[in-house]
């Protein structure tokens, strides 16, 4: 599933495709749980918009229009936001919108169908929304000390709660907390405030490191273009199970966290 990299990727990417352009006509596949607005009122909604900015909190991504109405859209597990520059529309292409510029349209292909796209009125959100906490890149020593003081459960697990944290996946999850040198299956209310300002700190590194390197591309993420990331070229622990630790030689252990496979040095990690 795209992280917070990725789909920072995406907007920076997506931004100039949309922002301040007209939606001349919105081209839907049939009804399916990949719209959680109908089709029907989706294209009636939209079409004749301009899209004024485009926001992102965690995973999600936000048009804001020209009626105050905003457009909610989430990339799922495999879902792909393409510049038709980069390809045709094809059977796993849900939405298309076309500008009156007669620019490059905005394609939202999704092969497992587990993206979502929504329709929000002026002045709604949506409970999804509602839920997340803090965005990632602006998570603070404080707040990882405050979130983990009654928590039995893992660190690991702890960072992956999108209610805590929004954006952090298994990738990051992982790359984060070898940065840090925390074991991921460590309860996280043991974490002193020490060990969370430099969690807090690898988190923000390796998040931004993703941004620069374009993404991790493993599945299915590829950037609007068409182009891979480059971010899986510098995982350090993240998939390398049974692979040395580039850190002090030791073998990487590969674990299983609430049913989430990780990746960890237990000689670096504590």
């Amino acid at each position: 599933m795209p992280e917070l990299p990725e789909v920072e990727v995406t907007r920076r990417a997506i931004a100039p495709l949309l922002i301040g352009r007209k939606l001349e006509k919105v081209t839907t596949a049939s009804a399916s749980y990949f719209f959680l607005t109908p089709p029907a009122t989706l294209r009636r909604r939209l079409e004749g918009r301009t899209v004024e900015r485009l926001e992102r909190h965690g995973k999600y991504l936000l048009a804001s229009l020209d009626d105050g109405s905003r457009l909610l859209l989430h990339l799922g597990m495999t879902g792909q936001l393409l510049s038709s520059t980069a390809g045709r529309p094809d059977a796993h292409t849900h939405l298309v919108i076309s500008f009156a510029d007669r620019g490059p349209s905005l394609l939202f292909r999704d092969v497992r169908k587990f993206g979502k796209v929504r329709w929000l009125p002026p002045g709604k959100s949506d409970p999804r929304l509602d839920k997340l906490g803090l965005d990632a890149l602006a998570v603070t020593a404080e707040h990882l000390f405050d979130a983990s003081r009654r928590r039995r459960a893992a660190v690991k697990t702890l960072l992956l709660d999108q209610k805590v944290l929004a954006g952090v996946g298994n990738i990051y999850a992982d790359e984060a907390l070898f940065l840090a040198a925390l074991k991921p299956t460590r309860r996280a209310r043991t974490l002193t405030r020490a060990e969370c300002a430099r969690l807090a700190a690898a988190i923000v590194s390796v998040l931004e490191a993703g941004i620069i390197a374009g993404g991790s591309s493993i599945d299915d993420f590829v950037r609007p273009d068409g182009s891979d990331g480059g971010y899986q070229e510098q995982h350090q622990v993240y998939g390398r199970g049974g692979e040395p630790c580039p850190r002090c030689g030791g073998t990487i252990r590969r674990v299983v966290i609430g049913q989430r496979s990780s990746a960890y040095c237990p000689a670096c990690q504590r």
